[in-house]
């Protein structure tokens, strides 16, 4: 008799467990050929795609985090210092100006600072997705509001009078939407960094 295995309540042959047809039986003279079975590994169907699975691979997600290519500008703090080194440009560069240009520093700063403090009163935790690891390390695992997306239209909002808005709103806004793909914020958080920063960034131009 045939051995057969229990998988998941149900009975299968053997050797569709171990990836092989299962042996012929006999066939009666003159009755018609039946089709060979499939040949399938159950077992692959059975268990989740470990880290040498092609599929998973191809995910820039299944990297561990700090590995991913590419995103070392969108680390926070070289977003942040990115932010900070351009306003000190602008205040350098353009002397008839330097005050506007030292009053929209001091926004973008006041700006990460009640970000910092609404996140600890929010305790958002970051998005936590198994098998997909954010792609970037970041310095806390508090999520709400995004202290990219604040600081960055915050900048965008008071910088723009100085330099224009279409060279920083469109800056901003893939800075903010970067938090996303990177699996590091909600969608949310960046709706609420955006508006926070505009916020304080209007009063500061």
């Amino acid at each position: 008799m045939l051995r057969k295995s229990l998988i998941d309540g149900h009975r299968v042959h053997e050797s569709f467990v171990l990836g092989r047809r299962p042996p012929a039986r006999p066939r009666a003279a003159g009755s018609p050929r039946r089709p060979l079975p499939l040949r399938v590994d159950v077992r692959r169907h059975l268990q989740p795609p470990g880290p040498r699975d092609p599929a998973r691979r191809a995910h820039p997600r299944s990297r561990p985090p700090g590995r991913a290519r590419g995103h070392g500008l969108l680390e926070h703090g070289r977003a942040r210092g990115a932010v900070a080194r351009g306003g000190a440009a602008g205040a350098v560069l353009d002397a008839p100006r330097r005050d506007r240009w030292r009053r929209a520093i001091a926004g973008v700063a006041v700006t990460q600072v009640v970000n910092s403090a609404i996140k600890l009163l929010a305790r958002r935790d970051r998005p936590a997705l198994d098998g997909l690891p954010h792609l970037i390390a970041t310095p806390t695992q508090l999520s709400f509001p995004s202290a990219h997306a604040s600081s960055s239209f915050a900048a965008a909002r008071a910088y723009s009078p100085l330099v224009g808005s279409r060279v920083v709103y469109p800056v901003a806004a893939a800075m903010a939407a970067s938090r996303v793909y990177l699996g590091v914020h909600y969608p949310s958080d960046i709706l609420a960094g955006a508006l926070l920063g505009t916020f304080i960034g209007d009063r500061a131009r």
